[in-house]
């Protein structure tokens, strides 16, 4: 047996952007923020896209990687930026390569909006 203690992973707290929606009224701004993140969803390129990232081993996809999509090079970066702009992905750039995430605790907090877990 090993001397080494072993530290605890630590999970990103799940904060929804909004209240579950069988618990109260949307109030505006709370609808905006959601319809933004829906919105980007919606596009099957930019879904196909999000869904690359977040199955990517790692955790993490370089462009290079998730980027045939069907359509072009331009069309691609246009999605991730508005899949950034959602809130839904980050990014870093590396050299000339720039490597995407999905923004931590946004599968969840989106889970726990449409279910109304708390």
């Amino acid at each position: 047996m090993s001397n080494v203690d072993t530290l605890p992973v630590l999970q990103p707290e799940v904060v929804p952007c909004c209240p579950p929606l069988t618990s109260a009224e949307l109030s505006e701004e709370d609808s905006v923020r959601m319809a933004a993140m829906f919105k980007a969803l919606s596009d099957p390129v930019r879904l196909r896209l999000f869904s690359r990232v977040a199955s990517h081993p790692g955790g993490e996809a370089c462009v290079c990687d998730i980027q045939d999509v069907g359509v072009s090079q331009p069309t691609v970066s246009h999605h991730l930026k508005k899949l950034r702009e959602a809130g839904l992905l980050t990014s870093e750039r590396r050299g000339t390569w720039v490597y995407y995430r999905v923004e931590p605790g946004v599968l969840a907090a989106m889970a726990a909006l449409l279910s109304g877990a708390r």
